[in-house]
Parts: structure tokens; C-alpha cells; sequence
């Protein structure tokens, strides 16, 4: 049983003169609660930002090279800018709600804030999985609607191997990375993103039984 628990038992045992003082020490300990989480949400998005930034840079030049090949890297130069303004966009409004959250405002009001909170997490968790999945299913399209220059630039040595069994081990190690991306991602956001929205849900619970 942690504080928060210990202070709402207490406060149920007290006389209607003490309760006012509990019903206000309950408060700050939810609002305070809730402050830290939605803090942590927009350091923990900041991070990412700065992760994935760190990781296109330790990417090798070799790399963009088979895309520019295949004619693809003009796509992936816009998608980058446009993914790392929108995700600019969610740091804003993730620092908004803790800006804003952090205000001493009524039960009422603060519940509102997490609703809020809530759902910009929801959107911004829902926006980089369906940005993945189209993105990817927009490359592969245009990878493999040309055969031949998938086989010339995949095997420029033609070597003996034929071309559809290349054809087929290139769908086939694209759909496993794929699948293991999309896992991934799904996996991280409901551990991550998960836990705090729980807390927080947690916290809009007891703020309704205060009201």
C-alpha cells in the first residue's frame, strides 16, 4: 500500500473537521503524481528523438546508396523531414500538458488535463505505427514493381542465382523485418507508454472518487 493509499484510509477514518484537510492533501499527492508522469512522458519522447537522430548518423553511406539505386532515397530525404517535424510537433504538446498540469487547478480541471495528456500519447503512439507500416508498404511497392533493377542492384555480379529465388529471399526477408519492426514497435510503446498511461489512469480514477 503505498502513501497515496495510507492517506485515503486515513482520511475515511477522520471527522468531518479534519476531512477537508485530507480531501486536499489527497489532491496534491494525485496532482503531484500526475505532474511527474507527464513529465516523464515528454523527456521519454525527447529521448527517443534524439536516439533515432543519433542512429541515422551512425548509419553507413553504403546504406542510402542501395536506396538511392532503387530510387528511393528522395522518398525516404522527405519522409525523415516530415516524420521529424511532426514528432517536433508531439514534444511541444507533450511539454504543453506538463506545463500546464503542473498549474494547481480543480479536480475537475486536472481531470480534463490527463484526458488530454491521454490522448495526445494515444495519438502520437498511433501515428508512428501506422507512418511505419505505410512508409514501409510504400518502399517495398516501389522496390519490387521493377524486378530487374531489384536483381541488378541486389546482385550487380550476377551471380548464379536465379532471379525469382532472389525475388523471393529479398519479399521474404522483407516481410520478416517487417513483422519483427512493427513487434518491436508495439512492444516498446505498451511497455513504455503503457506503464504511464496506466498510473495515469490510475491517478483519473481517484480524482473521480474525490469528486
Amino acid at each position: 500500500m503505498d502513501e497515496l493509499d495510507l492517506l485515503k484510509k486515513d482520511w475515511k477514518k477522520q471527522d468531518d473537521s479534519f476531512q477537508k484537510l485530507s480531501y486536499d492533501e489527497i489532491y496534491k499527492m494525485i496532482h503531484k503524481k500526475s505532474s511527474t508522469i507527464v513529465k516523464w512522458i515528454f523527456i521519454i519522447c525527447i529521448l527517443e528523438f534524439l536516439f533515432w537522430g543519433f542512429v541515422n548518423l551512425l548509419i553507413p553511406d553504403s546504406y542510402f546508396e542501395i536506396y538511392e539505386k532503387l530510387h528511393l532515397k528522395t522518398l525516404l530525404n522527405i519522409s525523415y523531414i516530415i516524420h521529424y517535424i511532426v514528432v517536433v510537433g508531439f514534444i511541444y504538446l507533450f511539454y504543453k500538458n506538463y506545463n500546464a498540469i503542473c498549474v494547481i487547478d480543480s479536480t475537475s480541471l486536472l481531470m480534463k488535463k490527463i484526458i488530454r495528456t491521454r490522448k495526445t500519447v494515444n495519438y502520437y503512439v498511433y501515428y508512428n505505427i501506422i507512418v511505419t507500416i505505410i512508409l514501409s508498404i510504400i518502399i517495398n511497392f516501389m522496390m519490387f514493381s521493377d524486378t530487374d533493377l531489384l536483381v541488378e542492384v541486389f546482385n550487380p555480379k550476377h551471380l548464379a542465382l536465379a532471379d525469382d529465388k532472389l525475388f523471393n529471399i529479398l519479399l521474404i526477408a522483407q516481410i520478416i523485418g517487417f513483422v519483427v519492426m512493427i513487434g518491436f514497435l508495439l512492444l516498446y510503446y505498451r511497455i513504455i507508454y503503457g506503464i504511464l498511461l496506466k498510473k495515469l489512469n490510475k491517478n483519473f480514477k481517484e480524482l473521480e472518487i474525490l469528486e
